[in-house]
């Protein structure tokens, strides 16, 4: 899901690193035992050198954009999972390149005062936090490390205008939606998510960073699935049975949303499974099944049933209302979404006479959270049901100076302009791969007085803000923004104001 970079930093690599200390045990070691030189640390002279299964002593710098320590072996950057910025860590070499090392933590022999115990027990096996074992504080140092290395890296900038990262009073059960795949161990159903680069399914119930109520609401479904023993997609090399379990919460509602995802249109017993479901959850908005019998990565098929019960369920944003459907984009932080959404409307600027073009706009939540202070949003998103959702939520809040269309911005943008529409802010919310080249060459060309940047990958931020600084804006500040406390991701905020001409 994150974009690895491995290129070398000039900079931090001037400062070297650590090969080996030289304790007064290791010393005898190395004099008295030629054989524990491996064991101990690698005595290889230059960096190329190094091999698979060598030993190596590593001072590490800081933390890499997925959450791993990076140091430096010979001038040559080593990622190490698990180790923390400011430890001496042994390490076992993995993997070597022309550009970086890989290695596997195997002792720290200096230790970060952030180090903690994680609280959840298959950390590091599910993949889906990556810093647990960082106390909450140091959490929020290390990603406004990530976004200062990230800008220093790849805009030339190491006197980064950055303001002091919004993180979470609690920052625990914040997740409101989970996607968990389910089979049958030793006679009882798993659910949680594949550990990595595997097809073995980790059981990740109880999940600390999922809302309670989720967690039960899965446990729940578990429980009545076993109790009517339907048939699971991965037992006894079954194409047919459930193949996902998916939860939905709604933080201000109340409302759940269950979702089980099959291959088929009808599931076995499936009068009484909806009766026991409706039974077990409480405030159970609706059951739906989603039809995906495509062997994918992807979720969701493209049909979905609701077998009882609305066909979506209410949530709110402040005072914006949504409806959600089980395939429905929504925020899964809604406490820190409101938090970024807010430190947009501040970049922004907006009097009320601003023409505001949302580009990347997905269902409509920037836009909209807009429209009452500015004068006309337009949203512009590829994918036409997101466009629908946007456009329904645009009328169900009475925004109706906020419209929704379907296409490319690199597209539409430059046809609006020259049918006479003058944007005064552009706000850009891509995902991770940052900013499409011909959209930032039709933003140069229409001079907007603002862009807001809202980015979940600091790497294509800092190089898309390069061409935008290049092209006559200066960056005001960048805000980060903690969506997924536990994880390495930070979101960011960036304000671009064109210089005058």
């Amino acid at each position: 899901m994150s974009e690895q970079k491995y290129p070398k930093n000039k900079r931090q690599s001037q400062a070297g690193t650590h090969v080996y200390r030289k304790d007064s045990a290791a010393r005898k070691d190395f004099r008295n035992k030629e054989p524990l030189k491996q064991q101990h640390g690698s005595t290889r002279e230059h960096a190329d050198e190094l091999r698979t299964g060598d030993r190596i002593v590593v001072t590490i710098k800081r933390l890499g954009i997925n959450g791993e320590g990076v140091g430096y072996y010979r001038r040559k950057a080593v990622f190490i999972d698990g180790a923390l910025a400011g430890e001496v860590v042994k390490a076992q070499v993995t993997e070597v390149q022309p550009k970086f090392i890989k290695a596997q933590l195997t002792e720290v022999e200096k230790r970060s005062p952030h180090r903690i115990e994680p609280p959840c027990p298959v950390f590091g096996v599910c993949g889906g936090c990556q810093i647990q074992h960082i106390a909450y504080e140091g959490q929020l140092q290390a990603k406004m490390d990530i976004v200062r290395e990230a800008f220093s890296r790849y805009a030339g900038l190491d006197q980064l205008k950055m303001k002091p990262i919004l993180g979470m009073d609690h920052p625990w059960g914040y997740r409101n939606k989970a996607q968990l795949q389910v089979e049958r161990r030793n006679g009882e159903i798993v659910a949680g998510l594949y550990e990595a680069d595997s097809h073995s399914i980790v059981d990740i119930s109880g999940c600390p960073i999922q809302h309670p109520k989720v967690n039960e609401a899965v446990e729940k479904v578990k429980s009545v699935l076993e109790e009517l023993r339907i048939p699971l997609a991965k037992e006894n090399g079954n194409k047919e049975g459930v193949r996902t379990i998916v939860v939905r919460h709604g933080f201000q509602s109340d409302q759940l949303q269950v979702t089980l995802v099959s291959a088929n249109s009808s599931l076995p017993r499936q009068d009484d499974l909806i009766r026991l479901l409706r039974l077990s959850i409480d405030g159970l908005a609706g059951i739906a099944l989603n039809v995906n019998p495509k062997r994918t990565s992807l979720i969701f098929g493209d049909r979905t049933l609701t077998l009882w019960g609305a066909d979506s369920m209410q949530e709110s944003l402040s005072d914006l209302e949504f409806s959600l459907s089980p395939r429905a984009f929504f925020q899964l932080n809604p406490q820190q979404t409101v938090k970024l959404y807010e430190t947009v409307r501040a970049a922004a600027g907006l009097t009320g006479r601003e023409t505001v073009i949302d580009a990347y706009c997905g269902t409509g939540t920037i836009g909209l959270w807009l429209a009452p202070h500015a004068k006309e949003v337009r949203g512009i998103e590829t994918i036409a049901e997101a466009v629908e959702d946007a456009t329904r939520n645009a009328e169900r809040n009475g925004r109706h100076n906020a419209s929704f269309h379907v296409g490319e911005a690199e597209d539409l943008l430059p046809r609006w302009v020259k049918a006479g529409l003058r944007p005064d802010v552009i706000v850009a919310d891509p995902p991770r791969t940052g900013l499409d080249r011909r959209f930032l060459e039709t933003a140069l060309k229409t001079k907007p007085k603002r862009f807001v940047y809202v980015s979940c990958n600091p790497s294509t931020l800092a190089k898309d803000c390069k061409v935008l600084i290049d092209g006559g804006y200066e960056l005001q500040w960048v805000q980060p923004v903690d969506m997924f406390p536990q994880t390495s991701h930070v979101e960011c905020c960036a304000l671009l104001v064109r210089n005058k001409e």
